[in-house]
């Protein structure tokens, strides 16, 4: 490293956050996962889901997106542009952080 300081995104590195992020940004970029499939994926309640995906909707991670099925509401979410560069960024520097040596 050159003297840069390691710095990770906090609102990505927070581990619940992260696991979000990494599902969304593992689909296509057209494509959304249900609210209900990503609090049943990753075994959360619907009032901690809903916190962290506020978090990482504040900071223009994710967008939310809701609708009507067969008269019954749908909620979708979906990793965005800005999301995915962030999330990059994070795995950039979590390896830059990771590789990291003490100078001699």
């Amino acid at each position: 490293m050159t003297g840069e300081a390691m710095v990770l995104d906090e609102t990505i590195h927070q581990a619940t956050r992260l696991r979000i992020m990494s599902m969304l940004v593992g689909q296509p970029d057209s494509d959304r996962l249900a609210y209900g499939f990503i609090r049943e994926t990753l075994d959360l309640t619907g009032g901690n889901l809903t916190t962290h995906l506020r978090k990482l909707e504040a900071a223009g991670h994710l967008s939310i997106t809701k609708e009507f099925q067969n008269s019954k509401p749908r909620t979708w979410v979906s990793a965005t542009p800005q999301g995915r560069q962030a999330f990059a960024a994070y795995l950039t520097n979590l390896e830059r952080a990771l590789n990291w040596r003490p100078p001699h």
